[in-house]
């Protein structure tokens, strides 16, 4: 990356400044999802128990700070984002049939699919009525305009009838419509409480850096082992899924390999020297090595998009979040 920024970060690291009111959203988001109905008790508590790094909520922190001005809501917000983004989560693997997620059992293994699929709906539509209670129509805008693009962004994936013929151009508008669109929300949530100004810049980081947050996902699918990831390596292969790295080594592979990939696009269940043999393909045609160079640039836009913000401990936090992004291995 031409841009300069620290190296070697950990979300830990960048979480400091927050960490106490980051334990105020867990707080909250347990408030919110409570409820006398003991089965919604119980996937809620199984939810919160596996609900990740926190990493979005900690963007919104992050930049409702970034004028050292922040405001009351902030918390409530981030809590609120939180569960958008974990109906997002439960909703997927419905879809997917999923059985893990993080090392966890998913909700659709735990408990059943019709659960999985009517909790996701309960998620969004408790954290939406929590939202609208603090009367902020420009927060409320900004999630539901996000939560909207992430369901198209699922049905533009499930309308794809030919993985193979998946373009670069079209993988980038899915990616912005699943987690681009959510990470710039939190981003223009956090402006919303407390740095209004900025809306517009946080914004564009946001949206770049859950770019890049995509394609360095799609690349450690394809690098990194189970233990590391908690869920199978080649998993998107597994499912059929085209992402960057595949997009660009099919422009260069010869027909031989092309056909490798096709038997495997073909096969319900391939085994692990199937997925090997496709990902070996897939590095030696110089996917890895693309997708690096794409997500790097989303990321140089990202640092872009702060250099007019005050040099605030919470503006540098956001920018050590780029690296963190780039460099994580899980």
């Amino acid at each position: 990356m031409n841009a300069v920024m620290p190296r070697g970060v950990t979300l830990q690291a960048i979480q400091l400044p927050i960490r106490a009111k980051l334990d105020d959203v867990s707080r909250v988001m347990s408030q919110i999802v409570s409820s006398d109905l003991p089965l919604v008790g119980q996937v809620s508590a199984h939810l919160l128990a596996m609900r990740g790094k926190m990493f979005r909520p900690t963007l919104l922190l992050l930049a409702s700070e970034v004028a050292d001005d922040p405001g009351d809501q902030a918390v409530t917000l981030a809590a609120t984002l939180e569960l958008i983004h974990l109906a997002t989560l439960v909703h997927d693997d419905a879809v997917d049939h999923s059985v893990l997620r993080r090392g966890m059992p998913t909700v659709n293994a735990l408990f059943s699919h019709q659960v999985s699929v009517i909790m996701g709906d309960f998620l969004y539509s408790t954290a939406l009525t929590h939202l609208v209670a603090l009367g902020d129509l420009e927060a409320l805008q900004a999630l539901t305009r996000a939560s909207t693009e992430m369901t198209l962004g699922e049905m533009r994936q499930l309308e794809v009838t030919d993985p193979l013929r998946f373009t670069e151009s079209e993988y980038y508008d899915l990616i912005r419509s699943k987690t681009a669109s959510l990470m710039r929300a939190a981003c223009e949530l956090g402006a919303l409480s407390g740095a209004g100004r900025y809306c517009d810049a946080l914004a564009s980081y946001g949206e770049n850096l859950g770019m890049a947050f995509q394609i360095a996902d799609d690349l450690l699918d394809y690098r990194e082992e189970k233990e590391t990831t908690g869920k199978p390596s080649g998993l998107d292969l597994r499912e059929h899924k085209v992402t960057l790295p595949l997009i660009h080594a099919l422009r260069a592979m010869s027909a031989s390999s092309r056909r490798e990939v096709e038997r495997l696009f073909d096969t319900e269940t391939a085994d692990d020297g199937e997925i090997a043999s496709v990902v070996r393909i897939v590095e030696e045609n110089g996917g890895f090595d693309y997708a690096r160079q794409r997500g790097e640039e989303f990321a140089e836009r990202a640092h872009d998009a702060l250099a007019d913000l005050p040099d605030t401990i919470a503006r540098r936090s956001l920018a050590a979040s780029i690296s963190y992004v780039m460099e994580r291995h899980s």
